[in-house]
């Protein structure tokens, strides 16, 4: 079994060659473009979701948008564990130790089963947590609706998250965009079979479509199995062998790095919840033009996060092969990647900032509500040129210094980011200098700028000193 080949591992071991930033770049870009492809694709889904049930109503809408909210808390939890399989997989590519790919994936689908048993319980009580949380009882009676066809789905992705997190750590990622591909088309279809009990299908409205997300997930997760055990180069891992067989130590390594990276993306997802509830005390004007800019950033945030996912990836093989001067180029090509990227969005988001609300107000826009939204709306999105940029770089930073196992030291700096100096500001220009909406989107630029500063520092010392990770032994 050791002397099993890992597929692109001795080409990726001649960028001492040649010209290796431009090779870097080229690899980044190769494993980057599925992987965003793949994201926007789970954005496409989405969208998908909530345009059919748009046809619903407004109070079915409010509905699914807070049972989103409860779901997306508990998505994080899991997402950050299986997100941990990347880098442990990539440092176990590079440093050619195939078992311990196999089993960093093993105890990535065990911490998919053992954090989904309880939050997938949890999400069932959706509605009681909604109404204890304030919320109006007839949108907390149509979220729990939607969360108990919903809630299911937590575990078939985040399996599906620690296999397309393998296959990227193999070089091989475009099987996970394959079946993103597929799923669009198959859960726009089922959507609306049950929704709205087209085809054949009992109507089932909002319950529908969360009973169409879960089997769309489930059917994802299986493919990806398939894949994993069937599909060269996958299948000489034997992912899938063993599986029962106890490996605690390598779990614990999972806990110790995926844990921060929950916590990461929690205090982020908090910042931006607790950012929509400020928006919410100004007025719906300022909520609804919040809700446009955001869904705007997080559109574009798709491909820098393809690009950190990337970057995992590429430092891990790197850290795995023990080559100081690799992990700095991969970190530093992939942040370039994102700076170009995103540069030219935000000239484009500027440029149309008023025709971009229009579209998601629709006819609705010509009113006279609406068009002041649009206008609070274009005004924020010329305010995000600095919030896009620098959201596009702390994802790609963190992705890289993942690649190293570094997640403690960016959950300590995310929380004084997000909540120290975001949030902080935020409520203060907003309320204490009274900028209202504007002075909430100055204060989210002035804490993801802060964060990527200090990420960037961070990984910039690390590499600087020829940081590397301890790679754990193959046993």
């Amino acid at each position: 079994m050791a002397s099993l080949k890992i597929p692109g591992i001795a080409a990726r071991g001649a960028l001492a060659s040649g010209a290796p930033w431009r090779t870097e770049i080229a690899e980044t870009l190769k494993l980057a473009a599925p992987m965003a492809a793949t994201q926007l694709g789970q954005i496409a889904m989405m969208t998908t979701d909530l345009a059919l049930l748009g046809r619903l109503g407004d109070h079915v809408v409010a509905g699914a948008a807070l049972a989103h909210t409860v779901l997306f808390a508990a998505y994080t939890v899991g997402m950050g564990l299986v997100a941990a399989v990347a880098p442990l997989a990539s440092q176990a590519v590079g440093a050619r130790k195939p078992r311990l790919v196999r089993r960093s994936v093993r105890v990535g689908l065990w911490a998919a089963l053992l954090a989904g048993v309880p939050l997938t319980a949890l999400q069932l009580w959706g509605d009681e947590i909604l109404l204890a949380l304030g919320q109006p009882p007839e949108t907390a009676a149509l979220a729990g609706r939607y969360l108990a066809g919903l809630a299911w789905c937590l575990i078939p992705s985040w399996a599906f998250i620690a296999l397309r997190n393998f296959m990227s750590a193999v070089n091989r990622p475009e099987p996970a965009l394959w079946i993103t591909l597929a799923a669009i088309p198959l859960n726009a279809v089922l959507a609306y079979a049950l929704i709205y009990g087209a085809l054949g299908a009992p109507r089932l409205d909002i319950l529908g479509a969360g009973v169409a997300t879960t089997f769309v997930n489930v059917a994802m997760c299986a493919a990806a199995v398939w894949f994993a055990y069937a599909r060269h180069p996958f299948k000489k891992y034997r992912v899938l062998g063993r599986f029962w067989r106890p490996d605690w130590a390598l779990f614990r390594e999972l806990l110790v790095v995926g844990i921060p990276i929950s916590g990461s993306f929690l205090l982020e997802f908090g910042l931006f919840a607790a950012a929509s509830l400020l928006m919410g005390r100004i007025g719906p004007q300022a909520l609804a033009a919040h809700a446009i800019a955001l869904q705007t950033a997080a559109i574009l945030f798709m491909v820098p996060f393809g690009i950190s996912l990337a970057a995992t990836v590429r430092v891990g093989h790197a850290a795995g092969r023990r080559d100081p001067a690799g992990t700095r180029r991969a970190g530093f090509a992939a942040t370039g990647l994102a700076v170009v990227f995103m540069a030219a969005m935000t000239l484009v988001v500027v440029a149309f900032r008023h025709a971009i609300p229009q579209v998601f107000l629709g006819a609705e826009a010509e009113t006279p509500t609406a068009s002041a939204t649009v206008v609070l709306a274009g005004t924020l999105l010329a305010l995000g040129a600095t919030f896009f940029l620098t959201d596009g770089i702390q994802t790609v930073v963190a992705g890289a210094l993942r690649g190293l196992n570094d997640t403690r030291v960016p959950l300590l700096i995310a929380a004084f980011s997000y909540w120290g100096v975001g949030f902080a500001a935020s409520y203060g220009l907003a309320f204490g200098f009274g900028l209202g909406a504007v002075g909430v989107w100055i204060g989210l630029s002035i804490g993801t700028t802060v964060f990527a500063l200090l990420l960037g520092w961070r990984f910039h010392a690390l590499t600087r000193a020829g940081y590397m990770p301890a790679v754990a032994r193959a046993a």
